[in-house]
């Protein structure tokens, strides 16, 4: 790999170094074998002979610089004070093969500094839970961090029961985290111009060529943090806590711990059940978002040349990128034009979802039925499962909606609709129930579900061999939510 340890020299301040705390006697989860070319980490023997050991805290290479990183945050919307990276480290940097830098940041590896009441660990349902999650929003598009896999050991951890201790190699293309300047802020403020620097410099280069680096480099995380949001939003992917020690400068999705994607359709729907007022909902997640970014952006008037008229400049271009992204993708998923009738339809659709808590991913790619029928004979049992679920006053609101849709759609090239349908919705994400059955097996010691899984969500948009109707089967539609807490 082409290490480029870059983060390790910066002010000490900034982080603790340390090694790993190993687990006891690791042992292979799965191995992402697609991120591990991207990396150039199988080019390398010792890592690939070593990768269990790594993972486990057992071996660093000579080339990794582990390091805690130090941070602060706002958590649901109060401050927090300072935070850190309790059981995770950076262990190393490198250039992947598109010359992007990528961190490598050990998950559930021992306590640091930043533990505080924590013990260090993550468990096994949560590992299996991020590293299909975030294999699975990189694949439908979505920018976000992945993992190289992970590792499961003999190490107990407790947390509302006793479970087998686990650790994952995140990667990503960066950790630093809103939280980091809210840290600086409040801890260094001598260190603001230096990171700031350090930001621009590593992950927004481009900014350099601006009269205002500075603003540019900020304005450009505010939109690349609306357009990440309305991909959530498009998708149905919720993150469940999106504190601002969760959101990363370059747009990514990063610390999606009681993350969901939804079924049943319910803007207002609560995935995190610590969230008691709702304040990550699904339908929050844009205004959330502003609010994250409208507390990190007053920090930065500590530097020469930044005012807050600037600051609110450079704020302002959020509500109107995430509008332009999700409208867009909400249209292309209809396969239809960005346009107002487009729009209106589009809108009518997901009130009909609504109403009648249809699934939110099968009634998408269940139009394809409706615009293609004898050539998506998968798509056409969605549509017909869809439909039966309708009350006699719904299936007139349908009958209404889908004749101006067909009508709009007849107006289109076939080919092209049905190409921005199938790209734009997918057969398959990472249910809830789908997830616990490959932990219940891996928890028994069997990983073959998490990799039938992992292999299902490699390739979304396309109805898959290996599939069984449970990957694309929602919940009742009362039925009771599966809790998903933020013990990991």
């Amino acid at each position: 790999m082409r290490y480029q340890n870059t983060y390790v020299n910066l002010d000490t301040r900034l982080y603790h170094e340390q090694p790993p705390t190993p687990l006891e006697n690791p042992r292979a989860g799965h191995f992402n074998t697609q991120v591990a070319q991207q990396l150039g980490w199988t080019d390398d023997e010792e890592l690939m002979t070593n990768w269990v050991e790594i993972l486990g805290g057992q071996y660093v290479p000579a080339d990794f610089k582990p390091l805690a990183m130090v941070y602060a945050g706002h958590q649901f919307g109060q401050w927090a004070g300072q935070l850190g990276d309790g059981r995770g480290l950076l262990m190393a940097q490198v250039l992947d093969n598109n010359n992007q830098l990528q961190d490598l940041h050990l998950k559930g590896i021992g306590l640091t500094p930043y533990s505080r009441m924590g013990d260090g660990r993550a468990v096994l349902r949560s590992t299996i839970r991020e590293y299909l999650c975030g294999h699975a929003l990189t694949q439908l598009g979505v920018p976000s961090s992945n993992a190289l896999g992970f590792v499961v050991s003999d190490t107990r951890v407790r947390r509302e029961r006793m479970e087998a201790g686990a650790a994952l190699m995140r990667v990503a293309d960066s950790h630093i985290r809103l939280g980091h300047i809210e840290w600086i802020a409040s801890f260094a403020p001598d260190l603001l111009a230096e990171f700031t620097d350090y930001m621009i410099d590593t992950y927004y280069p481009e900014c350099r060529d601006s009269d205002a680096p500075i603003l540019t480099f900020l304005t450009t995380v505010v939109e690349r943090t609306a357009r990440m949001i309305a991909d959530w939003q498009l998708i149905g992917f919720a993150h469940g806590v999106m504190n601002t020690d969760n959101l990363s400068i370059t747009g990514s999705t990063l610390d999606f711990g009681p993350f969901g994607f939804m079924e049943r359709f319910n803007p207002a729907w609560i995935n995190n059940h610590s969230d008691h007022t709702g304040r990550y909902a699904y339908q929050n997640q844009p205004a959330i978002g502003h609010w994250n970014l409208n507390a990190w952006l007053p920090h930065f008037m500590r530097l020469d040349g930044v005012t807050r008229e600037a600051l609110a400049d450079c704020l302002a271009p959020y509500e109107a990128t995430f509008m332009q992204h999700y409208q867009q993708g909400l249209c292309r998923k209809l396969g239809l034009p960005h346009q107002r009738e487009s729009l209106t339809l589009a809108f009518e659709w997901l009130t009909l979802l609504e109403d009648n808590l249809l699934d939110y991913t099968n009634s998408f790619r269940a139009l394809l039925g409706l615009v293609a029928p004898n050539e998506h004979h998968c798509e056409e049992q969605l549509l017909s499962t869809m439909t039966n679920e309708l009350s006699d006053d719904a299936q007139q609101v349908w009958q209404d909606w889908s004749t101006r849709y067909v009508a709009q759609i007849q107006q289109l090239p076939l080919e092209q609709v049905i190409n921005d349908m199938t790209a734009n919705n997918p057969v398959y994400v990472l249910r809830n129930s789908m997830a616990q059955r490959a932990i219940t097996a891996a928890e028994q010691g069997q990983f073959e579900e998490v990799s039938r899984v992992f292999d299902l969500l490699a390739d979304p948009y396309q109805v898959q061999a290996i599939a069984t109707h449970l990957d694309t089967m929602p919940p009742t539609p009362h039925a009771p939510q599966m809790p998903i807490s933020c013990s990991s």
